[in-house]
């Protein structure tokens, strides 16, 4: 497993318009190819009536999989553009497709590249990006006399506070950097005078907006 990697916050779209012709961006968080297409298929459905439905896709670990489709643009200023913005931000597991309606002007190889670039990072910065890193769970349970002191550091501190578990006593979800387990025990022993107790959760990726 990656120890981190960029990839879209969420599905969602945006649009420009250039020398009379309308772009949509569609832009979605995959997992497989099979998903990818199903999600270049609804879009293309969507707009039945578009000019064009470009799209470019990028899946997996190690980018595995990548395509992309100029239906009917000219070849190389489409679904290349808009697979190059996805390398270019590095992102994995996304899926793009950009909806054109021909407004009556030609734009040109070189107008079409920019064009269908320009729309992919609009849909991309409207959709949000996310930094997925793989940290190590952990629980720690204290008295609720150190709630409140506790739940502040934590807050100030480069560890991610997931949730507060009101119980008998306070149990805190919280999830430390790979490698840097030791270091959050001996810390989270000093803040509480030894108090603390702790316990395992696994790892998992934790999702932090850039």
């Amino acid at each position: 497993m990656l120890s981190n990697y960029y990839t879209v916050k969420k599905e969602d779209f945006d649009q420009i318009i250039i020398q009379k012709s309308r772009f949509i961006g569609y832009v979605k968080r995959v997992e497989t190819e099979v998903e990818a297409q199903a999600f270049v298929q609804e879009i293309k459905k969507k707009h039945h009536d578009a000019t064009h439905n470009c799209s470019a896709y990028m899946v997996g670990e190690h980018n595995q999989t990548q395509k992309a489709n100029d239906d009917g643009e000219p070849s190389g200023t489409a679904g290349v553009p808009i697979l190059n913005v996805l390398k270019k931000q590095d992102l994995k597991d996304t899926a793009v497709v950009v909806t054109r309606y021909f407004g009556g002007i030609k734009l040109g190889a070189g107008g079409l590249i920019r064009a269908y670039s320009s729309t992919t990072s609009q849909a991309i910065q409207t959709a949000g990006v996310v930094e997925r890193r793989l940290m190590q769970g952990v629980s720690v349970t204290v008295d609720y006399s150190l709630l409140g002191k506790l739940e502040n550091e934590l807050r100030n501190s480069d560890f991610i506070l997931d949730s507060i578990n009101y119980l008998e006593k306070v149990e805190f979800i919280v999830y430390v950097p790979d490698g840097q387990e030791a270091d959050f025990r001996d810390w989270v022993v000093n803040l509480t005078s030894g108090k603390a107790v702790f316990a395992d959760k696994g790892i998992a990726y934790v999702e932090i907006d850039v």
